[in-house]
C-alpha cells in the first residue's frame, strides 16, 4: 500500500505476468491502466479479492482471467502452426486479459466489506454486465478497437466476431468449465441454468 492506498499498478503487474508476452509496450500500458481504473472504481483492496463469480470465491478472478490468456495463447500457437491462421497475438493476449475487468464494477456487492475501501457507486454496481463495462474501460484508455471488440464475450453481444474474439470466447469457455467443474462438480452451462435466475 502507499500512502494515498494500494499500489494498484504494483498488484496488477503482479498478479498477470501474461502482460509481459505483450509485445506493444504501448497495448501493455493500455491494459494495465485499465485494471488500475477499475479497481480504484471499484474501490478493491487488491486484484486478488475479486473473485471468479458471485458465487464462487475459491477461485479467483486473477486465476481465471489468466487460465483464459494462458488457453489462448496456445490456441494461437496451433492455430498459426498447425493450420496457418494468422491471429494477432497482442490483441489476443490484450482482449483475454482484459475480458474480465469488468468484474471490479459488478461483483463490489458479493464480497466482504473488507475486501472493499470506497467503491465508487457511478461505477460499482451490477446493473451492468461486466464483458460491457470492460469494453468500456478499454475504449476509455484508448485499447486498439481490435481488443474493444474481442472483450464482450456472451452470445450476441457483438455481432461479427473476429478469430481473435473467437479465441477470447472459446479459452473463456474453456477455462470456465474447468472452474465450475472443480470448484461445484458442474459444467458451466449447468452453473449458469441453476444461478442465471438466482442472482
Amino acid at each position: 500500500m502507499t500512502d494515498d492506498g494500494p499500489d494498484y499498478r504494483e498488484q496488477v503487474e503482479d498478479a498477470f505476468p501474461e502482460l509481459d508476452d505483450i509485445e506493444s509496450d504501448d497495448l501493455r500500458e493500455k491494459v494495465v491502466e485499465a485494471w488500475v481504473l477499475g479497481l480504484e472504481r471499484g474501490g478493491w483492496r487488491d486484484v486478488m479479492d475479486i473473485p471468479y463469480a458471485w458465487n464462487i470465491h475459491e477461485v479467483t478472478n486473477v486465476e481465471h482471467v489468466r487460465g483464459v490468456t494462458r488457453i489462448a495463447q496456445r490456441a494461437v500457437v496451433e492455430q498459426r502452426d498447425f493450420h496457418g491462421a494468422d491471429p494477432d497475438e497482442d490483441v489476443v493476449i490484450a482482449a483475454c486479459l482484459l475480458h474480465d475487468v469488468g468484474k471490479c464494477y459488478e461483483y463490489v456487492d458479493h464480497v466482504d466489506d473488507e475486501a472493499l475501501l470506497d467503491p465508487d457507486p457511478t461505477y460499482a454496481t451490477e446493473e451492468i454486465p461486466h464483458s460491457i463495462s470492460g469494453y468500456a474501460l478499454a475504449h476509455e484508455v484508448g485499447c486498439p478497437l481490435a481488443v474493444q471488440r474481442a472483450i464482450p464475450h456472451f452470445l450476441g453481444e457483438v455481432p461479427k466476431r473476429t478469430l481473435e474474439a473467437e479465441l477470447v470466447k472459446s479459452a473463456n469457455s474453456a477455462s470456465s468449465n474447468a472452474i465450475t467443474q472443480s470448484a461445484m462438480g458442474i459444467t458451466l452451462q449447468e452453473w449458469v441454468e441453476q444461478y442465471s435466475q438466482t442472482q
